[in-house]
Formats: C-alpha cells, sequence, structure tokens
C-alpha cells in the first residue's frame, strides 16, 4: 500500500486493488465514450475521408464545411436553418417547464391533499403506462384537429405535457416526503403554494432534474410528432427538417454526407450537455437530500 499526501493534508491510500479498479472503470468509461467521439470527429471530416473504407475513427484534415453544408441544405429563402432551430428550442423548453410543472403538482395533490378517487386516478396512470406513446397519436391527433391547433406550437406542447410515467416518477419521490413538515409550516401560516414551492419542489431536485432530462431527450430528437401535427414548411422542428437531407428513398448524396455528419452531432449535443449539467442531481437520492421517511 502507498500513502499520499493529497488535498488538505490529507492522506490518500493506494492499494493494487484500487489501482486495478480505476484502470478498469477508466477503460469502461473510454469505451462507452468511443461512439460519442465518433460523431464529434466524423462531423468534421472532409468529403474524401467521409468516403474511405474502411472507416478511419480519426481525422486527419478537420473541416467545418460540413455546417456550411448544413445549413445550405436546410436553408432557403422561405424557411432558414434558424426557423427550424427556433422552433425546437422553444418546443422542447416549453414542454419540459410545464411537465414539470403539471407533474409535480399532480403528484403532490395526489399525495398530500388524498382527494377522493385518487386511487382510481393514479390506477388510470399506472394503466396508461401500458400503453405504447404511438398507439395513443391517433387520438390525440384527433382532439388537436378538433381543437383547431394543427400547425402551431401547441399542437407539439400539449400533448406531450401529461405524461403518466412523469407523473409515475413524482409521486414516487413525494410519498417520502414527510408530512409532518408539511403539517408543521400550515401552523406556521405558509399557504400551500409556498410549501409546494419552498420545501417541497427543493427536496425533490433529484426527481425533477431526472424529469428535465428524459424529457428533454425524449422531445428534442422526437420528429414523429412534427410528422403528423405540422404540414408547414416553416413551423417544422430541427430533427423533422434534418430529415430532408437523406434526399430521399435513393439515400444521401455525397455532398450531403458531410452535412448530415454534422447534424447529428448538433442533434446529440444539447443532449449531452442538459446530462452534463444536470447529472449530479439526477445521481442523487433521497436519502441524500435530507429526507427519511
Amino acid at each position: 500500500m502507498i500513502k499520499i499526501k493529497w488535498f488538505k493534508g490529507q492522506w490518500l491510500h493506494i492499494t493494487f486493488g484500487k489501482t486495478l479498479l480505476l484502470i478498469v472503470m477508466l477503460a469502461l468509461v473510454c469505451f462507452t465514450a468511443l461512439p460519442l467521439i465518433y460523431v464529434v470527429v466524423t462531423a468534421f471530416k472532409p468529403l474524401d475521408e467521409l468516403n474511405l473504407y474502411p472507416p478511419r475513427f480519426t481525422v486527419k484534415n478537420p473541416t467545418g464545411k460540413n455546417f456550411s453544408d448544413l445549413v445550405i441544405s436546410l436553408g432557403s429563402s422561405a424557411v432558414p436553418f434558424t426557423r427550424y432551430a427556433f422552433n425546437s428550442v422553444v418546443i422542447t423548453v416549453t414542454i419540459v417547464l410545464l411537465t414539470v410543472l403539471v407533474s409535480s403538482l399532480a403528484a403532490y395533490s395526489l399525495v398530500k391533499f388524498k382527494p377522493k378517487g385518487g386511487n382510481l386516478i393514479f390506477n388510470l396512470i399506472l394503466v396508461a403506462l401500458m400503453f405504447s406513446p404511438h398507439v395513443t397519436k391517433i387520438p390525440s391527433y384527433m382532439v388537436v384537429n378538433g381543437l383547431n391547433l394543427i400547425n402551431t406550437y401547441w399542437a407539439m406542447i400539449l400533448p406531450s405535457i401529461a405524461v403518466a410515467y412523469n407523473c409515475f416518477l413524482m409521486k414516487q419521490f413525494i410519498e417520502q416526503y414527510p408530512d409532518e413538515l408539511i403539517e408543521a409550516a400550515r401552523i406556521d401560516g405558509a399557504g400551500e403554494l409556498k410549501i409546494f414551492w419552498k420545501m417541497v419542489m427543493p427536496a425533490l431536485a433529484p426527481a425533477w432534474s431526472t424529469l428535465i432530462v428524459f424529457s428533454f431527450v425524449n422531445n428534442w430528437n422526437d420528429y414523429f410528432s412534427p410528422l403528423i401535427y405540422i404540414t408547414s414548411q416553416a413551423m417544422k422542428t430541427l430533427p423533422l427538417a434534418l430529415q430532408t437531407i437523406a434526399g430521399g428513398a435513393a439515400g444521401m448524396t455525397v455532398q450531403r454526407a458531410g452535412a448530415m455528419s454534422a447534424a447529428t452531432l448538433l442533434m446529440t449535443l444539447p443532449t449531452v450537455v442538459i446530462f452534463t449539467v444536470m447529472q449530479g442531481k439526477v445521481m442523487e437520492t433521497m436519502a441524500y437530500s435530507g429526507i427519511k421517511g
């Protein structure tokens, strides 16, 4: 065993077993990061390196031309590339904010207020978990069409707010929040909304942080919903617009291969950033938030 003086005078004990475990873990991290590294590298490959066979993992002559080709492929005088990106950002951010709010309030009401028929409502939520999201697209389309919301942002936002899994996730966490703390706050004169925002939501940071990550990833990469709700070119989202780069059934042209590589990076990067920012909260449990049931 080797002892090394570490941060603030603390001693770090290094054993053979810990060293071996660290090496194995680093190897696994590097292995799992290979697809992401390949996506980044491919986005900067010139066309001659993209068409090499067998493909080369590294890039010799990095270029940013693929991103300009992407903008040219998607852009036009009527609908520029930035419009697609703006649509995706607005829709995804709005869905994430509203689904966290709605799911948290719904779960809090079911658990802490115990309304009549609350068990029936929760059982219906569990039943909804059994259905594939694609099965519900037809009735969702009929409702959206009946509300005359086709070709609007709300057509893609409203069906994605009240998700059964999101409410189920929040309910499981809120059940662990002690009723005694809420009763004490009520005795002190705190209102229900103040209790919810000032006490419950901060304590449930791991739950809604996880919800933010899941909701963002699902909706940012979703191209099926815009496909059925949107017919106007100006209202298309980035994932749906990127499908046009493929060039039809015949497959991608050589010129569009680089644009597709850049598009893959642009679609992957926001989800990686969101998870990196939120991973600390996602990995926490209720025990680390100071709550004990």
